[in-house]
């Protein structure tokens, strides 16, 4: 039975999108699944904080915070869209984030997708990550979705 899936508005980052929506961009997806549902929430509530910060970082084109309601095992994450693998890896790798992701390490199973896309409209790139996250589409496998594809 599928659960109701909750997002937050499309927050811009620094880097602007083509008018074309043409890529490529880097998307990344998390979906962090804790094991009470006072963590779920603690871990949301983090991603808002750092979201604040999301319009002064470095190749963010932009980011959705989202959120799985109405289960015992509730679920939430992130869906964000970079102007390259690199600039996603600095965001990883800050300070505030290794706070956020120290804080929960053993409190929930956490996983993740990145690939390439040439569609770097939020509304093209929203639909099929909504499917993968709403269990509709499986999660990618390996490393990386191919290259110019908006989803598996």
């Amino acid at each position: 039975m599928s659960r109701p899936l909750w997002s937050s508005p499309w927050q811009p980052g620094p880097v602007v999108v083509p008018s074309d929506g043409e890529g490529p961009v880097t998307v990344n997806i998390t979906e962090f699944t804790a094991h009470r549902p006072l963590d779920a929430a603690k871990v949301f509530v983090a991603g808002v904080m750092l979201r604040r910060s999301w319009p002064r970082t470095a190749g963010a084109i932009g980011m959705w915070l989202w959120m799985e309601s109405g289960s015992l095992r509730p679920r939430s994450g992130s869906v964000s869209l970079w102007s390259d693998r690199a600039r996603l890896q600095d965001f990883v790798v800050r300070p505030d984030h290794l706070r956020i992701v120290k804080a929960f390490r053993g409190k929930g199973a956490l996983r993740s997708a990145t690939w390439s896309s040439t569609e770097s409209r939020p509304d093209e790139v929203w639909g099929p990550v909504h499917r993968i996250l709403s269990g509709q589409d499986p999660w990618p496998l390996g490393p990386e979705v191919p290259e110019g594809s908006v989803g598996p």
